[in-house]
């Protein structure tokens, strides 16, 4: 079932957050992940959160920001291509006519991801922080 963040829910979040996060860009190093675990925690309940849960278990959420900016899409490892993603990145289209979101290149499953859900690259760009290009994706409703 897909639906709103309880705040008691928050560090089950961001548990995902972190793994699904060193796992899935191995080209960072890890200590940048862990050093922005707190930040992103604390800044958490300013965007609209949706998780999927099963039960009692978190199993993977999608936060957006600033009406229609997908700030991190995550999937706990234990169920991956299960098509939980797909479904929260469904949930969002029914509630936003534009979607917006940064990936870096060197994610390729991340990147073929949004491509195969109809995001456009329109732009690429270094990110500030990692130095590691990323690539800024636009999906609108038609």
């Amino acid at each position: 079932m897909i639906k709103g963040l309880e705040d008691s829910k928050i560090d089950s979040i961001m548990k995902i957050w972190l793994e699904a996060n060193i796992r899935a860009h191995d080209f960072i190093p890890q200590d940048y992940w862990k050093a922005n675990y707190e930040y992103v925690k604390k800044v958490l309940p300013e965007a609209t959160i949706f998780v999927y849960e099963d039960g009692d278990e978190i199993k993977g959420f999608i936060g957006i920001i600033q009406e229609t900016y997908i700030a991190g899409l995550f999937v706990s490892d234990k169920y991956q291509n299960e098509g939980i993603g797909s479904k929260l990145l469904e949930k969002c289209k029914d509630h936003y006519p534009a979607l917006s979101l940064d990936v870096y290149a060197k994610n390729i499953k991340a990147l073929n991801f949004y491509k195969k859900h109809g995001f456009k690259v329109t732009k690429e760009k270094e990110n500030d922080e990692t130095r590691e290009i990323e690539y800024s994706m636009l999906w609108k409703m038609i």
